[in-house]
């Protein structure tokens, strides 16, 4: 399975940080985001990396290169105009070879085991499994229902008009996916990867939640900037802490 690191946006928080610096290579504890993520990605067994580029590209381009000085192959999907989540991912989806492929925002920084989240989605033949977490605002964050045997049942209020009972969660921003269910999705628009979620929960496609219980952080604002260079400093989250464990076999 492929990776896919979004990486396009313009991290208009962190202005004015991000004006000369794009989001992904603000370090934190002298690595920038991205390479945290390459880390993660190469150290569960992923060597096949897409990443999407628009604000300051180029510059991400130069300091991570083609993937070599990390162990990983990385390709680059190049968007004039910016694309959105759902947009990016449909333009680099020629990259997937048809296969589920495994996206990780740039600016997040997370502790999980990506082995277990693929062998969650491939036992259980989900369309798309999103990475969930539990937090008192969620549903300032954009409120995701789960229901039974991790059924998601609406995201935002969009999806099943169901009654069962739900458990409320966040989206983590970490997800895989089924390149088909983008295929109703223009080439070369902005959208959000949420619309196609929301149409294949309402037409009954198997679109999964799966709790994450370990550190995550999403790097949008000066003060949670801040406090990530705080908790890496404390040791909540390190590098040298994240042990090889290789992905499953397909």
């Amino acid at each position: 399975m492929k990776a896919m690191i979004l990486a396009a946006g313009l991290g208009t928080r962190l202005r004015p940080l991000t004006n000369t610096v794009p989001k992904p290579l603000l370090p934190v504890a002298g690595t920038p985001l991205i390479v945290w993520n390459l880390l993660l990605l190469k150290r569960h067994g992923f060597r096949d990396v897409v990443v999407n580029l628009h604000h300051l590209g180029p510059m991400i381009e130069q300091v991570v290169g083609n993937g070599s000085q990390y162990g990983l192959r990385i390709l680059y999907s190049r968007e004039p105009v910016i694309l959105g989540t759902g947009g990016g991912i449909k333009q680099a989806e020629p990259h997937f070879s048809g296969e589920p492929v495994l996206v990780m925002n740039g600016d997040t920084l997370v502790e999980l085991d990506l082995g277990a989240l693929w062998s969650f989605h491939r036992d259980r033949q989900a369309a798309a499994t999103l990475v969930l977490r539990e937090d008192q605002d969620a549903a300032q964050w954009g409120l995701v229902e789960v229901g039974t045997e991790n059924q998601i049942v609406r995201i935002v209020g969009k999806g099943r008009t169901s009654t069962e009972s739900t458990n409320p969660r966040m989206f983590a921003g970490i997800h895989i996916l089924s390149p088909r269910l983008l295929r109703d999705s223009p080439k070369g628009t902005a959208f959000s990867i949420i619309d196609p979620y929301v149409a294949a929960i309402a037409r009954g496609d198997r679109v999964l939640g799966y709790d994450l219980h370990g550190y995550w952080s999403d790097i949008g604002t000066p003060e949670r900037y801040t406090q990530a260079e705080k908790d890496a400093a404390a040791g909540l989250i390190s590098l040298d802490a994240r042990k090889l464990k290789p992905l499953p076999a397909i």
